[in-house]
């Protein structure tokens, strides 16, 4: 279990490097295990802070020539200079003044006056990026300790070698210095340049002025005191600011394992961290009381054409997790739990970790089906297991072993997502319609995977936060739509054209409902005149089977049924029962990706596909690509939503009790802690 007694999580730091009289610290060193692996030791006394960045700098200096794969003489230098943003997730632990090493994050660089024909000159995807660039701490499970890269998609542009921290304690300033930026096997081989893997184009160095965010006394091992210091704000540093209101993240997917098999299909979880990124208490009352989040998580993988990045697919989807007891730790920002009741509140600012093991435990997972995703709503008894009986697969992350079999799928790239819904933001966005934070629930991570029956999982990047996991599609186009503002929530419409021969076009479009109660019924596409179609397809995630009290209609579990492809002349529509035919049809329901494919004679142009809903409100239009045709082009329509007449996001068929008002929070089998609480093991 990831809630781990505090001296337990913090302590092992202290003893897994050499110190230092100098306060340097090398980052061979630092590739230390994980705490969870090390008991704390006994005898230890002295002071524990946490840092962050206040404010610094860091500087490239590239080899134009050797970036571009020009192995030319002079070298061509590119002196690049960046602003480091304040409370970057980037921290440092300092025992009694000597570094102890960083902790796993990342600083966001902000441009500062570099060249703009430096930047044209770098190879087109680091020109892109040049903005949203960070330098992250890798976990210890990686090759290396730091890297380069992309903010959004966790791209890894470069890896550090040969860097040494040092630390004055008396000025309280970090310094990297020494960094050699080596080409990662990501960027050499999208640059089509496979063989330049590790070669030395740069070098970095950084320098940043910290500031203790938790100061912790230690005696004899045992914890005595903690303080938190108000942070410093540094006068146009680009700050990420809390929002107004309670406001549920996912910080971090910590890792990712498989629990259970059963046949041809295996059960995963994924850790969760979720963080409260707003000013105000998250509510947090577990079961039977229904004012607390729950935790969906999503399996996905990356395919096809000749990069691999043709497709994107949903793999795998679990039951959901029914948060219990918040514990506030720091792993986003600064945990301030002044005027907020700890464990049945998230505080502004704090952290609470569950581990894949916790997130699987088939006993405190309930249905999806009995959660409206838009209001957060469900009944006291969503997580009902009487009356069924569970295999290594219930409830968990279901996917076909088949899609994770290496051999079978070479070159392909995975991502999980997890997301957390909760009737608190939605009750503070009815009374503080300017200050929403519903839409950023969910986050990803690139995930590397080993095995062909049983399968490992290593991280790949930082998680991306507030975001699904669809923006992870390269070279797609993904547009968030709300239907109905106010009254209902959103989903993604994704698409990607490819020309993978001469005459021959892909079209591949994935459909991504984020948390629309409504669900999505139907897809079409437009056909201009001329236009021969092939290879129609078709991609859903497998359903979880029917239990009893699972929440679906008669307890008969959601469709499976593939959408039918019905072509006339001039349009291409997919669809599945409507809910007046099936109540349990296979909707495009919340928390789920479809896929619909297609080659054409004919290449792409603007146009608009028509989705229409599964259980209330009028078709809309979404803009999109489609085959031209070789005759005359239909017409663009406008993509402009429209508006139902429902006041409110409506619940699935299925009679659901009126959920439990609040009361006060039932103690659950770990001890309750006091005030500033030792989370129990």
């Amino acid at each position: 279990m990831l809630k781990k007694a505090l001296t337990a999580f913090i302590l092992p730091f202290l003893f897994l490097l050499s110190s230092s009289g100098a306060g340097s610290a090398n980052p061979v060193a630092q590739k230390q295990k994980s705490p969870d692996n090390h008991p704390a030791e006994a005898g230890t006394t002295g002071i524990l802070q946490t840092m962050i960045i206040e404010n610094g700098t860091a500087t490239m200096e590239l080899d134009l020539n050797r970036l571009n794969g020009i192995n030319v003489a002079p070298q061509r230098q590119e002196q690049l200079r960046f602003g480091i943003a304040a409370n970057s997730f980037f921290s440092i632990l300092v025992f009694n003044d000597l570094l102890r090493g960083p902790e796993q994050g990342s600083m966001a660089l902000i441009p500062q006056g570099s060249s703009p024909a430096g930047v044209n000159n770098m190879p087109a995807a680091l020109g892109a990026s040049f903005k949203q660039l960070t330098i992250g701490k890798l976990p210890s499970s990686e090759q290396f300790d730091l890297a380069v890269r992309e903010a959004k998609t966790g791209f890894t542009f470069f890896n550090i070698q040969g860097h040494q921290y040092d630390y004055d304690a008396g000025a309280q300033s970090l310094t990297v210095n020494g960094g050699k930026l080596t080409m990662s096997q990501d960027f050499a081989n999208g640059l089509g340049r496979p063989s330049d893997v590790g070669a030395m184009v740069g070098e970095i160095s950084v320098g940043a002025v910290m500031q203790p965010v938790e100061i912790k006394e230690l005696a004899n091992g045992e914890l005595k005191g903690v303080t938190m210091p108000p942070l410093h704000s540094t006068a146009g540093a680009e700050a990420p600011a809390a929002t107004h209101g309670p406001d549920v993240i996912v910080g971090d997917l910590p890792n990712l394992e498989q629990q259970g098999s059963d046949g041809t299909q295996v059960g995963l979880a994924v850790a969760t961290t979720s963080c409260n990124n707003g000013d105000q208490p998250l509510d947090w009352f577990q079961l039977p009381n229904t004012d607390h989040p729950v935790i969906p998580q999503n399996l996905y993988r990356m395919s096809g054409g000749t990069d691999n990045t043709e497709r994107f697919e949903q793999i795998g989807q679990s039951w959901l997790k029914h948060a219990f007891f918040a514990l506030e730790d720091t792993v986003c920002n600064t945990c301030n739990t002044n005027n907020c009741q700890t464990g049945s509140h998230l505080c502004p600012g704090c952290s609470d970790p569950y581990s894949a093991n916790l997130n699987g435990d088939q006993g405190q997972i309930g249905s999806r089906a009995w959660v409206n995703p838009f209001t957060g709503s469900f009944p006291s008894n969503a997580n009902d297991h009487s009356g069924h009986n569970h295999t290594g697969t219930s409830h968990r992350i279901l996917v076909e072993a088949d899609d994770l079999n290496t051999t079978l799928n070479q070159g392909a790239s995975y991502f999980a997502e997890a997301q957390y819904v909760t009737p608190h933001e939605y009750a503070w966005c009815q009374t503080h319609p300017a200050e929403c934070n519903m839409f950023n629930n969910a986050s990803y991570r690139k995930y590397n995977v080993s095995g062909t029956t049983n399968f490992s999982f290593n991280p790949d990047g930082d998680t991306a936060r507030m975001q699904p996991a669809i923006r992870a599609w390269t070279g797609a186009t993904v547009n968030r739509i709300e239907p109905d503002p106010g009254n209902d929530g959103i989903w993604f419409m994704g698409y990607k054209v490819t020309n993978p021969s001469p005459g021959v076009w892909h079209y591949e479009y994935a459909l991504y409902n984020e948390n629309l109660d409504r669900a999505i019924q139907s897809f079409t596409v437009p056909l201009a005149p001329g236009v021969n179609v092939t290879n129609v397809g078709f991609h859903a995630p497998p359903q979880q089977p029917a239990f009893a009290n699972d929440g679906t209609f008669n307890s008969q579990g959601y469709g499976s049924t593939p959408w039918t492809p019905a072509q006339t002349a001039n349009s291409l529509t997919w669809n599945c029962e409507t809910l007046a035919q099936n109540q349990n049809a296979n909707a495009i329901r919340w928390g789920t990706l479809y896929n619909f494919r297609f080659d054409a004679d004919q290449p792409p142009q603007a146009t608009s596909a028509t989705v229409d809903f599964f259980k209330t409100g009028s078709p809309m239009t979404v803009a999109i690509q489609a085959p031209a045709g070789n005759g005359t082009p239909t017409p663009t329509p406008t993509p402009t939503p429209t508006p139902t007449v429902s006041p409110t996001a409506t619940p699935t068929a299925t009679a659901r009790p009126t959920p439990t008002p609040r009361t006060t929070p039932i103690p659950r089998s770990r001890p309750t802690p006091p005030t500033r609480p030792t989370p129990p093991h």
